[in-house]
């Protein structure tokens, strides 16, 4: 158990919305779905309503500094089922990136790259009280798009299991590129902060409000109003 799924829930029952794609840009196609994750009836581009109203201020604040720019959606609403499915393959990805099979790996090796895959990936819980902040629909991964409509360099891919992925990772450098990729992640978490989301201490893309990383991150005895989507869907 992470320490944030010790935050208690009182899930407030606001629905889900479709977010209006138009007015940001996003992955297309999108990635989780083309290798055939389980969405069913919904999709990836799915929040909850007050967090959909956070993300068009943050929208707002972005063009308002950087006229033509957009937030681009990677990924949104992710029912357990789709989590247990991308925990499954970024587990046999890494696998099979250090050159092993995951048909032969003994218990420890298993253990040492499940902790590996976990430390970014939420555990696809189906308890309530310990939701993956996917599934509450009130997280989202997003990058930048210029105006261009061009995705800005960011330093490291989405989902990439490595330090890169930490938002701070390049505040220090003196590489020029790795100075642009920080501005990039700095704007990003500013604009996102301004309405009101808090960002993964690991992953620089990740933003939530009303989850239950959001409130162990605010503190003061927060506690999350967003649980599982599929119980108010």
């Amino acid at each position: 158990m992470k320490p944030y799924q010790k935050i208690p829930i009182q899930d407030c029952k606001e629905p889900i919305t479709a977010i209006p794609l138009e007015q940001f840009t996003i992955v297309s196609p999108h990635p989780y779905q083309s290798l055939g994750a389980p969405y069913g009836d919904y999709s990836p581009y799915f929040l909850r309503l007050g967090v959909l109203e956070k993300l068009l201020q943050a929208q707002r604040v972005l063009r308002a500094q950087q006229p033509g720019w957009h937030l681009q959606i990677f990924d949104a609403y992710r029912p357990v089922a789709v989590q247990q499915f991308m925990v499954n393959y970024t587990f046999d990805q890494l696998v099979r990136s250090k050159g092993l099979d995951p048909r032969t790996l003994n218990e420890e090796g298993r253990s040492d790259i499940q902790a590996e895959v976990l430390e970014f990936w939420a555990v696809p819980s189906l308890d309530p009280k310990t939701p993956p902040p996917h599934s509450t629909g009130s997280a989202i991964d997003l990058s930048l798009t210029d105006a261009t409509g061009r995705t800005v360099d960011m330093g490291s891919p989405i989902d990439e299991i490595s330090p890169r992925s930490y938002p701070q990772h390049f505040a220090d450098s003196h590489d020029i590129a790795q100075q642009q990729a920080h501005y990039h992640r700095s704007l990003l978490a500013e604009v996102m902060a301004t309405a009101g989301f808090v960002q993964h201490p690991k992953e620089w893309w990740h933003f939530s409000v009303g989850d239950q990383l959001w409130a162990w991150q605010v503190g003061k005895g927060v506690i999350a109003y967003y649980g599982d989507a599929s119980q108010v869907i």
